[in-house]
This record gives C-alpha cells, structure tokens and sequence, in this order.
C-alpha cells in the first residue's frame, strides 16, 4: 500500500558539489575556464592531426578518437553543471537524466577501451617495431576504434537498462552534480543488489580487464626500453609512453574509487568524479601535446604556412 501511495518521480533535483553560492560561484568559475581548455585543447590536437601528414599514424589516430570522446564525455556533463552552479532550480526531467546517464556511461567506457587499445599501440611500437606496420595497418585500426565504440555502447546500454529497470519513487534528490550510476542507486525505491552486481560486472569488464592490459603493456615496455642500447631511444619510448601513463592513471584511478567502491563512499566517490569527468578532458591534449615534440612540430608548421597578407 505505502509503494502504490506514492508518485513516481518525473524529475530529480541534482544537490551539486556545494550549497554555498561564494562556493557555487567559484566552481562555476573553474568548471567554466576547464572546458573552454578542454574544448580548445582536443579541437586543437584533433586539427593538428588532421592538418598534418606527419602524425597520420596508428597512435594519432587512435588519439583522435580519445579526443572526440573527451570532448563528448565533458560536454555531456559540464554545461547542464554550469547552468544549475547559476540557478536555484537544480532540476533535471527523469527522460533528461537517463539520456545524460547513457551518454556518460557511452563515452565514459569508450575511452576506458581506447586508452587500453593506446597501450597496445606503444607496446608493439616499442617491443616489436619490425611487425609494428604489418599488424598495425589502417584496416586494424579502424577495427579496434570500431571495437572501442562498440564496447562503449553495450556497456553503456546494460548498465542503463538496469537502472532505469528500478522504480524512483518519494525521494528525488540526487547528491551529484550529473546523473551518474551510483548517485542513482541511492534514491531506488527498492532493493539495489542485483543492479549492483551488473554495474559490478561491467566496471570489471571495461575497467578492470583493459587496466590489467595497461599494466601487462607497460611491463613488457619498460622491460624493453631498460634493454635499449642508445640512451636517446630510451628517452624517446620514456616519453612517449609516459604521457599515456599519466592519463591512464589519472582517469582510471578516480573512475575505479567511483564504480568499484561501496555505496557508502558516495561523497569521496562525487569529487573522484570531478577528476575523469571534468579536469581529465581537459588534460589529456595539454599532457599529449607538451611532452610530444612531433605534435608541437606540428603545430609550429600550422602557424608558420599561414599565408602573409603583407605587400
């Protein structure tokens, strides 16, 4: 009788990161400046590699697609962000809450499946560079990037269905600043469990399993490099790979403490998010670009074959 009393609901009320307005104000501030860099930063690499026949290779390529999904992954979250940080009505309608949760769990797992594809990438480079264009041809490329987005989607797609499939009923408030799986599990009108153990499942399948491949990449990688004889060659694999490093690091780990961790860890769970959701997109063409000498040969050859309107 108390389920059928009550409504289900239409729309949530997302509680954000703070209720203070100074506070709400200067995250709005610093939301705002990361993805005008996050914009700006992957049209830049994707523009560069485009422009560029230079960095028309497997690991650009497979750049380009991180780029584009970093770009679609901020824009699904941080604009909505920005309008709630400047209004009292932080509401989102139930049909707008399950479309922004299937597209951040989309790009979301996408880009966990293309930085694990990324590690493979270096490792053949590195550990096997004379099968490295035989196995890495375009027609492999465009198979793994199609795998990537793929994986991406039917992940995205169970974990939906599942929590979707619960009722929401009574209680609408969402201690998030974006509808994300776990901050939804907390306001289901019912028991949990089984919806858990499927987001369980997949967090092991698109974040566990690629890591465990990130991790065996990079061990033949530095076991590789440490056998180089040319301490430039050395440098070089260093450098190239500790990018992807960085960014796996940084994107895996929050996104690990915010899918694999209990329900109780909400709180540490919403600034995790923060992490791969905002700050991750925006660094990942500033870490590829800085530490790259090719793309900033790149982009010094954009800059100089400008045409000069001087008489």
């Amino acid at each position: 009788m108390n389920q059928t009393n009550q409504t289900w609901v239409t729309e949530f009320f997302l509680l954000g990161l703070s209720d203070d307005p100074q506070t709400q104000l200067l995250l709005f501030a610093l939301f705002l400046a990361v993805y005008l860099g996050t914009i700006l930063g992957n049209l830049l690499l994707t523009s560069l590699v485009l422009l560029d026949s230079h960095l028309h290779t497997p690991m650009y390529f497979f750049l380009c697609n991180l780029s584009l999904a970093d770009l679609c992954f901020s824009t699904t979250i941080v604009p909505q962000t920005l309008i709630h940080m400047l209004s009292r009505r932080k509401f989102i309608s139930f049909r707008g809450c399950a479309v922004q949760l299937l597209s951040v769990l989309f790009f979301g797992s996408t880009q966990c499946s293309l930085l694990g594809v990324m590690s493979y990438d270096r490792y053949l480079a590195i550990c096997d560079p004379m099968q490295y264009p035989l196995i890495m041809t375009w027609k492999v490329c465009g198979l793994l990037a199609f795998g990537c987005w793929s994986s991406g989607l039917v992940a995205s797609m169970v974990d939906t269905i599942y929590i979707l499939h619960l009722p929401y009923q009574g209680d609408n408030r969402i201690s998030h600043y974006f509808c994300e799986a776990p901050a939804l599990l907390v306001v289901a009108s019912a028991d949990t469990y089984s919806t858990e153990i499927a987001i369980f499942f997949m967090g092991v399948v698109i974040l566990l399993v690629p890591v465990s491949m990130i991790m065996v990449s990079y061990v033949c990688i530095i076991v590789s490099v440490v056998r180089m004889k040319t301490v430039s060659g050395r440098v070089k694999a260093f450098s190239t790979c500790g990018s992807h490093l960085i960014v796996v690091i940084i994107f895996y780990g929050s996104a690990i403490i915010n899918y694999m961790t209990p329900k109780s860890a909400k709180e540490l769970g919403k600034i995790a998010s923060v992490f791969y959701a905002v700050i991750n997109p925006m660094l990942n063409p500033l870490i590829y670009s800085l530490r790259n000498k090719d793309v900033k040969r790149a982009f010094w050859n954009v800059v100089n074959s400008r045409p000069n309107f001087r008489s």
